[in-house]
């Protein structure tokens, strides 16, 4: 497993250009009519190129047979311990819309959610409303006030949005009112140490009132809450690596990470495509070190239990990779998260296919193609996706050796 005080020991302030492509939720699983997942299905003639010469393995976002979620996965890629750094997804969140959370502030992640009259969970997402639909309600909470806590909402994209309450004494050591499935109601937040007991108590008064007022407010009639996290204070990217690094990335989320770590995030337009976000990491290539860009709609769509719109996804971003291919960077990893299986309709703990490029230094194995089973015999074998950021570094010749 890496570790950050080796690496900030061993990297270099010079060295080749890295550029990390993450299509969330890539990996999968076998469809019934031909036995091929989604990335096998897709016609990717770009991807198999380079799977041809270069390297391809499986990466593990956290350990074996745990299903994790973006958070921590985003983490690992990123080269801190997920189990070490378990940053809540609300912190997430709320940086990535520009909310700054303090160390005695609790920020959560929120969903827009339908009950039925029974009070059960129909719809985690509410029919995906678009976020001009979410303000409308957002604006309905904030009628909600609460003794001593300040809450702020802000809408994220579509039906989520970001939670942040202030406060003397607030504790983010709180569970989750999210059950993440359908059929059963809202979870109660309970506290997991004595000191939390009284936010969860705020937190359960607060979705109360919020019910009530959301009723007669279908499809988006109730809140879910989940990640609930404070500033984790992580050590920086440009301490550990020296790298000057850059984010492209249309949802929020990922922008709080990138911008957690260190990175600096390059402006887009939530409608982008994967061809329009790849023309900004060519526009800003020439000043940095490191660029990371992130693709959403292949955990969308792996969510949604569309496996053709998933193929269709993992296609146009192949189809717009001669962009990032003209750019001729030292490093070019193309990979996952997590799993996201269409049949599976949610994350899972399946291993993700990976593959590095590196032409003055990577080994080319016997894959003939960028797919699941291509990549469990390639060079790279199985690694902890932690890994990630020394094998980039080594690659780019960016890493001094190891003792004499």
């Amino acid at each position: 497993m890496a570790d950050l005080n080796l690496m900030r020991g061993l990297t270099r302030n010079e060295g080749g250009k890295i550029l990390l492509l993450v299509m969330d939720g890539l990996g999968g699983l076998p469809r019934q009519s031909d036995g091929l997942t989604e990335l096998e299905a897709a016609r990717t003639p770009n991807m198999d190129r380079l799977a041809r010469e270069g390297s391809v393995g499986l990466s593990i976002p956290v350990t074996r047979g745990i299903t994790p979620g973006s958070g921590p996965a985003h983490f690992a890629l990123f080269g801190y311990d997920p189990l070490e750094y378990n940053v809540g997804r609300g912190v997430l969140s709320a940086v990535g819309v520009g909310v700054d959370v303090g160390e005695n502030d609790v920020a959560a992640r929120g969903n827009f959610a339908t009950i039925d009259q029974n009070g059960l969970i129909t719809d985690r997402r509410a029919g995906r409303i678009p976020t001009s639909e979410t303000i409308k309600r957002l604006e309905l909470l904030r009628q909600i006030k609460l003794p001593q806590v300040e809450v702020e909402l802000v809408p994220e994209k579509e039906y989520r949005f970001v939670m942040v309450m202030r406060g003397k004494k607030l504790n983010a050591n709180i569970t989750d009112t999210d059950p993440q499935v359908t059929g059963k109601p809202p979870l109660c937040t309970k506290a997991n140490e004595p000191e939390a007991h009284r936010t969860a108590e705020i937190v359960n008064r607060w979705v109360s009132e919020a019910r009530q007022v959301l009723q007669g407010q279908e499809p988006a009639n109730m809140v879910l809450l989940r990640g609930f996290a404070s500033d984790p204070r992580l050590p920086k990217w440009q301490d550990i690596f020296k790298l000057k690094a850059a984010c492209v990335a249309v949802y929020p989320m990922y922008k709080g990470i990138a911008k957690l770590v260190g990175m600096e995030v390059i402006e887009t337009k939530s409608e982008d495509t994967p061809a329009d976000q790849f023309k900004r990491v060519a526009q800003v290539w020439p000043d940095y070190d490191f660029v990371f860009c992130h693709i959403k709609q292949t955990d969308s769509r792996g969510e949604d239990g569309n496996f053709d719109a998933k193929v269709a996804v993992i296609e146009a971003v192949d189809s717009a990779l001669p962009a990032l291919l003209d750019l001729n960077p030292a490093v070019l990893i193309v990979t996952g998260d997590h799993s996201t299986p269409a049949k599976h309709r949610a994350h899972s703990w399946h291993p993700v296919p990976t593959l590095l490029y590196a032409p003055e230094t990577h080994m080319p194995d016997r894959a003939q193609s960028f797919g699941e089973r291509e990549c469990l015999y390639g060079a790279l074998g199985q690694f902890y996706a932690v890994d990630m950021m020394p094998m980039a570094l080594a690659h780019a010749k960016r890493l001094e050796k190891f003792g004499a």
